[in-house]
């Protein structure tokens, strides 16, 4: 029976977990460090010792088979999967941005931190050996915010105003017909996304990610989806931001 632990600085992991589920069958750990949030405006010293301390509570706490690092930021960042060989992490899908685009212009939208990061720019320099393709860095940290505070749900037009006022200016200033979800986040606006620019492929890794999860895991496979939520910080309000999105699960208390 493998046991998956999925975490990040709060919903961002959902988008993860709910990819798993639908094509495998897995006891999933799922860690809200709310308290952390957001970890697209920390340093780089300060997120490694978020990371490495939630790493440390997931392990002392649930003896996970595979942990998630389910956030583009610490995964751009910080790099553990090359020492850490249970992490498995999310980063920007330019590869398959690559493969759908027809301008050769592709938006990475993502949290400040990430964008401003020298490991973005060194996963574009691999991901873009012909150089005939074109980046842009978009700063998606107004919509991560808005997911986390549930507004996405409860505020659709002031939404689509702050989407609209996020990617305006580059949109028209330049060909992209592509852009990268490189926050877990941005797939709960996947659908404001489209509506707003029906005419650009907005990219989600999560079912990329959750493959390489379940190929991890195929032979530990349960009879039943099991999810057990654990977070750090107001329990009550992100027990009721979850209720929103129709997980009952209860949210425990986690402190490090």
């Amino acid at each position: 029976m493998a046991k998956i632990a999925v975490f990040d600085s709060g919903l961002g992991s959902l988008s993860i977990i709910k990819a798993i589920q639908k094509i495998s069958k897995s006891d999933i750990v799922y860690f809200a460090d709310q308290q952390s949030f957001p970890y697209g405006n920390k340093s780089q010293a300060q997120l490694s010792k978020i990371i490495e301390n939630s790493i440390q509570l997931l392990e002392k706490n649930f003896s996970p088979d595979v942990i998630v690092m389910a956030s583009n930021t610490p995964s751009l960042m910080l790099n553990l999967r090359t020492t850490r060989k249970k992490i498995i992490d999310v980063k920007p899908p330019l590869a398959d941005a690559k493969k759908r685009s027809k301008t050769r212009q592709i938006g990475i939208l993502a949290t400040k931190s990430a964008i401003n990061s020298k490991g973005l720019t060194r996963h574009i320099k691999r991901n873009n050996l012909s150089k005939s393709f074109k980046f842009f860095k978009i700063n998606g940290s107004k919509l991560v915010k808005l997911v986390e505070s549930g507004k996405f749900i409860s505020n659709k037009k002031y939404c689509q105003k702050i989407i609209k006022k996020t990617l305006e200016e580059t949109l028209s200033k330049n060909n992209i017909d592509t852009i990268t979800l490189s926050s877990t986040h941005l797939s709960f606006l996947r659908a404001s996304l489209e509506k707003q620019y029906p005419n650009i492929t907005f990219i989600d890794p999560s079912n990329a990610v959750a493959e390489e999860i379940v190929l991890k895991t195929k032979n530990n496979q349960t009879r039943n989806n099991t999810l057990k939520i654990f977070a750090t910080g107001d329990t009550e309000t992100f027990q009721t931001r979850l209720n929103m999105l129709g997980i009952k699960n209860k949210v425990n208390p986690l402190s490090f």
